[in-house]
C-alpha cells in the first residue's frame, strides 16, 4: 500500500509482562470502506527482524463498483510482502507481472534498486460485496543488496507448509518454525507465521531468532499471565521461550528474524541505509525515470509534498 497520512495515537492503557518487552497500537486510518492499521514503523520501535513496516487493513466489503486501487507508485531497497486472509487484489509491476493473488498465498516482490507496482480489484470483482482483509509487510534489505535487481516471486497457497494438531492451525509463510519451513526465499533471516488457536490450545514460540513481535488479528491470547486483545503489536523479549495461549479463539501471527546490519531510513515508499539514495529516488520518481507499469500506464501517485 502507499502512504499513510495518520499520526501516532496517544498511548494507552498497554498492558505487559515480562516476556513482552513491547506493546504497540497501531495508528489507524479510515479510508472509506476499510481501516488500515500501522504497526511499524512507530516511535517505540522502528524494526522486528527485518520488518520495517506492518500494515494490517480490513476486513471489509465493498460495495458494487469500489474495490482497492493502489495506482503506480515505485518502491527501493526494500521487499513487500503481500498476504490474505480473504478477497483477491491483483499486483501488476514494471516487471511485467501481472499476479491475482488469494487468500494463503504470498506475493514477495523485491524493490532492490528500483520497482513500479500497482494493486487493485478486478473489474470483474467490482459488482458488490468482494471482501478484503490482509497484511502488507515491508522487508528491510541488507545493505549489500539495496541495489540488487528487482523481483519479483509468487507462491501459491498449497506450497506453504501447513500443522493441523490440538488445535492448532500453523502456517509457516517465511523462515522455519516448529519443524516446518517455508520454499519463500529471503536474503536475510527471517520468520512469518500465521497460527490460529482454539480456546485453551497454546503455541510455543522458540528463541531461535533474535527479534521477535506477535500482532493479535481476532481473539484473545494470554502470555505470561497477561490477556492481550486485537489489533496490538507484542514485541518479546530476546532469549525468552514463550508459550502463548489463546483465551478466546484466536488469530495472530509472529514476525522477526535477526537484527538488520544497522538502521535504515525510510521515506514515503523508499528504504534506504543511506539519505542520499532516498533524496536520488525521490527526484528520480519526480522526473518519470522510474519504469512503467504495463497494463496500468493512465495514472500513478505523485510524490508527496515534502
Amino acid at each position: 500500500m502507499s502512504f499513510f497520512p495518520a499520526k501516532d495515537p496517544v498511548p494507552g492503557d498497554a498492558r505487559s509482562c515480562s516476556a513482552v518487552e513491547q506493546v504497540i497500537v497501531p495508528r489507524s486510518v479510515d479510508l472509506g470502506e476499510f481501516q488500515v492499521h500501522r504497526a511499524l514503523p512507530s516511535g517505540q520501535s522502528r524494526m522486528v527482524g527485518p520488518f520495517i513496516f506492518f500494515d494490517h487493513f480490513g476486513p471489509a466489503v465493498f460495495r458494487a463498483g469500489n474495490g482497492v486501487d493502489v495506482r503506480p507508485h515505485p518502491h527501493i531497497g526494500l521487499a513487500t510482502v503481500s498476504y490474505l486472509f480473504d478477497g483477491e487484489i491483483v499486483h501488476r509491476d514494471s516487471l511485467g507481472n501481472a499476479m491475482p493473488i488469494h487468500p494463503g498465498a504470498v506475493n514477495w516482490m523485491t524493490a532492490g534498486s528500483g520497482i513500479v507496482h500497482s494493486e487493485r480489484t478486478a473489474p470483474e470483482r467490482r459488482s458488490g460485496g468482494e471482501p478484503l482483509h490482509g497484511l502488507q509487510l515491508w522487508v528491510a534489505l541488507a545493505a549489500k543488496d539495496e541495489e540488487t535487481a528487482p523481483a519479483f516471486v509468487h507462491t501459491a497457497a498449497n506450497d506453504i507448509p501447513e500443522l493441523r494438531e490440538d488445535g492448532l492451525t500453523m502456517r509457516v509463510i517465511a523462515g522455519a518454525f516448529g519443524g516446518l519451513r517455508s520454499p519463500v526465499a529471503t536474503s536475510w533471516d527471517t520468520l512469518f507465521v500465521e497460527a490460529r488457536l482454539k480456546a485453551g490450545a497454546a503455541l510455543p514460540v522458540e528463541a531461535s531468532y533474535e527479534e521477535r513481535a506477535l500482532y493479535v488479528i481476532t481473539g484473545e491470547i494470554d502470555i505470561g499471565g497477561v490477556a492481550f486483545g486485537p489489533e496490538k503489536l507484542l514485541v518479546l523479549r530476546p532469549g525468552d521461550r514463550v508459550a502463548v495461549r489463546a483465551i478466546q479463539d484466536a488469530h495472530f501471527v509472529v514476525v522477526g528474524g535477526a537484527a538488520m546490519d544497522g538502521p535504515r531510513h525510510i521515506w514515503w515508499n523508499f528504504v534506504s541505509s543511506r539519505k542520499d539514495r532516498i533524496e536520488a529516488a525521490k527526484a528520480d520518481w519526480q522526473a518519470g525515470r522510474f519504469p512503467i507499469v504495463p497494463g496500468d500506464t493512465r495514472e500513478f501517485i505523485p510524490l508527496p509534498e515534502q
